[in-house]
C-alpha cells in the first residue's frame, strides 16, 4: 500500500467513526427517521450527480431487486437502528457494538449458505459476546430498560449488516461497487420516505444538529464512498478492509475528543475482545458490511 493509499485508507476510517459523533449530536434534535432520510438521500442524488458527471455509473438495468433489497439491510434499517441507539448509548459504545458485524456474517453465512462453523470461529463468536458483555455490562452505562434495548438495536443492526454482507457476496459477486453504494442509497431513500412526514421534529433543529447531518450525508456517506470506491481499484478489496479495524477506534476517539465521552477499560477491554474475536471469525480483515463489495458503513 502506498503512502496515499494509506492516507485515504486512514481519511475513510476517520469518516466513518465520525458518523457515529454525527448520530448522536443529530438524532434528538431530528429523530432517527427524518435523520436518515436526509442522510441517504442527500449522499444517493450526490452519488448519482457524480456518477452522470463522470459518466462512470452502469445503468439500473435487471439488478434494481437486488439493490433495492442491500438498501433496505444495508441502509436503511441498520442506520436507523444506529440513530435510534444513539438516543440512548454514548457514541463510542454504537462505534465498538457496530464492529461485530463480521460475527453475525459468519452466523449468517453458516445458517443460509452452509459454511461450516469451526471450532475457529465458535471461540471467535463466544470472544465476541464477552467483549459486549464487558462493554455493556461493565462501562458507566446505567443499568436501565432503554440502555438494554440501545444496545440491541445497534446488535441487531450489526445482524443487518452481515445478512447484507452474504446478499451481496451471493447475489451481486461481480456487481459495480459505485453503482451498488449509488442505487442502494437511492432505494433507500425511497423505503424511508413514506416514514418522514410521521417523523417531522416538534422544533426546529439548532446549527449543530444541522452541520451533524449535512456532515454525515456528505462527508461520511457520499464523500467515503468515493474513497472507497479509490481504495478497491486502486489498492484492492481485501486492502481496503482494513477499514473495518480502525473506524470504530476513530468512533471511540472522536467520541472522547470531541464529545468528552469518558473513554474507560470497559472500552477498551471490549473492543480488543471484539476485535480479536473478528480475526478469529474471519482469519484475516473482515469486510465491512456496509459498503461496496459487502463492505459495512456505519
Amino acid at each position: 500500500m502506498t503512502p496515499r493509499q494509506l492516507g485515504v485508507l486512514l481519511l475513510l476510517s476517520a469518516l466513518w467513526g465520525g458518523s457515529f459523533i454525527f448520530m448522536r449530536i443529530a438524532a434528538p434534535e431530528l429523530g432517527p427517521i427524518l435523520l436518515i432520510e436526509l442522510r441517504v438521500l442527500v449522499a444517493g442524488l450526490l452519488l448519482l450527480a457524480y456518477g452522470f458527471a463522470t459518466r462512470s455509473l452502469p445503468p439500473l438495468g435487471s439488478h434494481w431487486r437486488h439493490y433495492l433489497v442491500i438498501g433496505a439491510i444495508n441502509s436503511a434499517l441498520p442506520f436507523l437502528l444506529i440513530a435510534t441507539a444513539s438516543l440512548y448509548l454514548p457514541a463510542s459504545v454504537t462505534a465498538t457494538l457496530n464492529a461485530t458485524t463480521p460475527l453475525f456474517g459468519a452466523l449468517v453465512a453458516a445458517a443460509f449458505l452452509g459454511e461450516s462453523l469451526t471450532l475457529r470461529k465458535v471461540l471467535g463468536i463466544l470472544l465476541g459476546i464477552s467483549g459486549v458483555a464487558a462493554l455493556v455490562g461493565l462501562g458507566p452505562l446505567p443499568w436501565t430498560s432503554n440502555t438494554f434495548v440501545a444496545a440491541g438495536a445497534s446488535l441487531l443492526a450489526a445482524v443487518s449488516y452481515g445478512a447484507a454482507a452474504v446478499y451481496t457476496k451471493v447475489k451481486m459477486k461481480a456487481g459495480n461497487p459505485q453503482a451498488l453504494s449509488t442505487y442502494s442509497q437511492l432505494f433507500a431513500a425511497a423505503l424511508l420516505m413514506p416514514l418522514t412526514p410521521f417523523a417531522l421534529p416538534g422544533a426546529a433543529p439548532g446549527g449543530l444538529a444541522i452541520g451533524s447531518t449535512i456532515g454525515l450525508a456528505v462527508l461520511c456517506t457520499a464523500f467515503a464512498y468515493l474513497l472507497y470506491f479509490y481504495l478497491i481499484v486502486n489498492a484492492g478489496p481485501t486492502r481496503a478492509t482494513l477499514v473495518t479495524f480502525l473506524s470504530p477506534a476513530f468512533g471511540m476517539l472522536w467520541a472522547a475528543v470531541l464529545l468528552k465521552e469518558p473513554l474507560g477499560l470497559a472500552h477498551v477491554l471490549g473492543f480488543g475482545l471484539i476485535l480479536g474475536s473478528v480475526g478469529l471469525v474471519s482469519g484475516r480483515p473482515a469486510a465491512p458490511a456496509a459498503k461496496p463489495e459487502a463492505a459495512a458503513e456505519t
